[in-house]
């Protein structure tokens, strides 16, 4: 069954080739499709398009195929070409009339499009909880070893003193960072498209405003054509919020590799999180940090991804869009997956508490030396001239005390301000809640 069926017989090899994997993707949006329905046909009564006995039949029987959606039953019957069609057979099936009527004012282009974007804002919202699991993993790491000193590096040279209390609550910033930059990508999503049918809006007295109000969306897209415009546009602030946080995590699990090694031994892996050699007994390796360094060094690059399908592409509908899936969806998948490692790996490791002990890094308190000076009385200048006579002369005399006092430095990381703003980043997202819309769509007449 196709939407477009106008008895025209395409050959089954083109059919094949157009459909590639959209079947996959689309049971993941198939509950969105239904939802997405459910608000639908209460706006097509509204707006005395059907009557409320059709109304009411299509939400009974869409709920009934939602649930199938969410326990993972619903399945495109053979021939059918999309969640869409699969919906609307299975209604006209089971209710006859009322069910051919619920694509009336609309198009597979703004349905599609609607679904992609309620998939998105759950998407997110998991995303976000698991990016504020982990940086509160790491705000805690940092607490623990707050006064544990360790070589901060420039050039990949030993510079000067950090600590694993600057180091953790770094990572744990810029989670909340990359969260708020998720605030502007969740905004653009949150937007909705039902009712500007192939891009060109529709003859039928459709409201809009109150699908946007029924699904909780904070705003619509105004232009039907812009609504069309935000396919590609949409897929495109995904990736880059998902480029944002893998850049995050692909350094931390680099930093992370690059201190287990043997060389470094600032921390170390329960060796259940590691992996052996075939041939080398002693091996410990941090393939775990690896595979998420390497995959999110890809997801990185998803952004020009996307942008390399859809560059080109004039206003309007293009069935290169479909591709977008294939890109995206099992990239978010992937995310997940590294978000859920990092967490895991960082709860777990230990830090080495004696690591300036070693006579490598026996100058890092040089500047502390020259400061000292400073303080004295001698000009920044002349007191850096000394100090670097005294280290090439083999005269400097390292000390191990320090007076670092400001906020984000090693004797005030700000453990608690970052931690303050990681939550105030979680908590300012303003998620609708899924179950909670597809309950009251329910329940819309029996509370009216």
């Amino acid at each position: 069954m196709k939407l477009w069926d106008k008895n025209i017989s395409t050959e089954k090899r083109i059919l094949s080739f157009t459909t590639g994997r959209d079947p996959e993707f689309d049971l993941q949006l198939a509950p969105y499709d239904v939802m997405g329905s459910m608000a639908h046909a209460i706006m097509l009564e509204e707006t005395g398009l059907i009557s409320r006995e059709e109304a009411i039949m299509l939400l009974d029987g869409l709920a009934v195929i939602h649930q199938r959606a969410v326990k993972g039953e619903l399945m495109l019957g053979e021939g059918i070409e999309d969640i869409h069609s699969q919906v609307e057979m299975m209604l006209t099936e089971t209710l006859g009339d009322p069910g051919r009527k619920i694509h009336t004012g609309r198009s597979r282009n703004d349905q599609v499009m609607l679904d992609i974007k309620l998939f998105l804002r759950d998407e997110i919202r998991e995303l976000a909880g698991q990016v504020f699991s982990l940086g509160e993993v790491l705000c805690g790491q940092a607490e623990m070893y707050r006064e544990v000193l360790m070589p901060g590096y420039t050039h990949m040279q030993v510079a000067m003193p950090s600590s694993f209390g600057l180091w953790f609550g770094a990572y744990a910033e810029a989670l909340a960072d990359d969260m708020k930059f998720m605030h502007g990508v969740y905004a653009v999503i949150n937007q909705n498209p039902l009712g500007s049918a192939a891009g060109f809006g529709s003859s039928f007295p459709v409201d809009r405003e109150l699908t946007t109000r029924l699904l909780q969306f904070d705003n619509l897209h105004v232009s039907s054509v812009n609504a069309q415009l935000n396919r590609g546009k949409t897929e495109w602030y995904m990736a880059s919020g998902i480029s944002a946080l893998a850049s995050t995590l692909a350094r931390l699990a680099m930093d992370t590799v690059l201190f287990t090694g043997q060389n470094f031994n600032f921390i170390s892996l329960p060796e259940a999180l590691t992996t052996g050699s075939s041939i080398m007994p002693h091996k410990k390796n941090p393939d775990v940090l690896e595979l998420v360094r390497g995959r999110c060094n890809r997801l990185v690059r998803l952004p020009s991804e996307i942008s390399a399908v859809t560059t080109n592409l004039i206003s309007g509908y293009h069935r290169d869009f479909q591709i977008l899936k294939e890109i995206l969806h099992p990239a978010i998948g992937e995310l997940k997956d590294c978000l859920a490692m990092m967490q895991h790996v960082m709860d777990l490791v230990s830090v080495n508490k004696s690591i300036l002990e070693e006579k490598t890094y026996q100058n890092i308190f040089s500047v502390e030396e020259v400061n000292k000076k400073v303080m004295d009385g001698m000009s920044f200048r002349d007191a850096y001239r000394k100090v670097a006579a005294e280290i090439d002369k083999g005269r400097y005399r390292p000390g191990r005390e320090h007076s670092y006092t400001h906020i984000g430095s090693i004797g005030n990381p700000g453990i608690s301000e970052i931690r303050t703003k990681l939550g105030k980043a979680y908590g300012a997202f303003r998620f609708a809640g899924t179950s909670e819309i597809v309950q009251a769509l329910k329940n819309y007449y029996s509370e009216k």
